[in-house]
């Protein structure tokens, strides 16, 4: 049966320093909660606070409403799979998956039937009687994964499971990995510093920076609503351009300005963001959303898409995606044509100096009044 979780103000300090800073966060029987970020933001130590590794200084851990936060690893009903697979190497396939039960004492028959489960669940039945060094990376994997659901956990911890594969197979385990915790309903979660990877796996992402959660969203949330510049770039890739707000919707930056597509209750100093495939290029003076002129730098077929990189000024360059082929394709701009961005109102985002996401009116128009308020409140 799996469990919700629950963390409440979670927090780590060695000595004056923090690594995880007030973490609270609610997981749902079934989810899969991804922690993502750089490395050293804290995501590894919250996950190892989860499973009792690392001793929390404040806060607590609820498993089904109960703390655990005081018991130790053996006591929390989670099954652990670790980045480097931690495979006995002299004991067999079946012998490593095994392993837990037999440290809890399952009889042997039931034991082996249980065993025999896990390894068709994930297509290994028939190496069995393998050892570690004679499977392929991907095969490792799954043996680990086994080994982990052999005990019935509660809880499922994957501690950067596929950053050891090759990029080909990790697509495919972690297609696997995700279709066999859907299928059982396993309430997860899995740290990672892939984007590609966390977007792929979870049905919310908790994205850390420094010790403390920057946002708690679905993939779409951080995608197309970040709430903070790190946000915006982490996920995905943003233009992040720093200036100074001029009457609500002119952005000074160094060499050049640009016109915003609405007007923000707000002067000084901000970032915008927007994605590369949000902006078309085109002649100057020939698109009716045209924001800012600049001059292309490079042009690069890059297959699916054309990325240009265009220059608005000494310190400001833009990178802008578009598809290469079909009716929606981009046009290929030679080096050093000049050329306007055009973006329209929902594909630009606008922080303050302070990092926070400021709403134009038209935004906040389109959500109910309370969250159209708060929005506007927080400008």
């Amino acid at each position: 049966m799996t469990a919700a979780l629950s963390l409440r103000s979670l927090g780590k300090r060695y000595g004056l320093a923090s690594a995880v800073e007030d973490v609270t966060l609610d997981i749902e029987p079934g989810e899969m909660v991804v922690l993502l970020g750089p490395s050293g933001c804290g995501k590894t130590t919250t996950l190892r606070m989860i499973a009792g590794f690392v001793e929390a200084s404040g806060g607590d851990i609820l498993l089904d409403g109960h703390s655990i936060r005081r018991l130790p690893p053996h006591r929390r009903e989670m099954g652990m799979v670790f980045q480097s697979y931690a495979l006995f190497p002299h004991l067999s396939v079946a012998r490593n998956v095994a392993f837990g039960l037999e440290m809890r004492g399952v009889p042997r028959a039931e034991r082996e039937a249980q065993v025999a489960g896990m390894l068709r669940l994930v297509k290994l039945d028939a190496l069995a009687a393998r050892l570690p060094r004679e499977l392929s990376g991907g095969q490792q994997q799954r043996v680990a994964i086994a080994r982990a659901l052999a005990i019935r956990p509660r809880l499922l911890l994957l501690d950067e499971p596929l950053s050891n594969l090759d990029a080909a197979l990790r697509q495919d385990v972690a297609r696997e990995m995700r279709l066999l915790q859907r299928a059982r309903g396993l309430t997860a979660i899995m740290v990672t510093h892939d984007q590609t990877e966390a977007m792929a796996m979870a049905d919310r992402l908790v994205v850390m920076r420094a010790g403390r959660v920057e946002q708690i969203g679905t993939q779409e949330d951080l995608y197309e609503r970040p709430a903070t510049p790190f946000v915006a770039g982490f996920i995905g890739h943003s233009n992040l351009l720093p200036g100074t707000l001029h009457e609500g919707h002119v952005l000074q930056v160094p060499g050049s300005s640009i016109t915003l597509a609405q007007s923000y209750g707000l002067v000084g100093n901000a970032t915008l963001a927007v994605r590369p495939e949000r902006i078309v290029l085109a002649p100057p003076g020939t698109h009716p959303d045209e924001r800012a002129l600049g001059r292309v730098e490079l042009s690069t077929y890059l297959g699916a898409v054309v990325e240009h990189v265009v220059r608005l000024g000494p310190e400001t360059q833009v990178v802008v995606t578009g598809a290469s082929s079909g009716a929606g394709a981009a046009h290929r701009f030679p080096a050093g044509m000049a050329v306007a961005l055009c973006w329209t109102a929902d594909s630009e985002r606008l922080f303050n100096a302070a990092g926070g996401a400021v709403h134009g009116p038209r935004v906040a128009a389109g959500l109910p009044a309370q969250e159209a308020g708060q929005l506007v409140g927080n400008v």
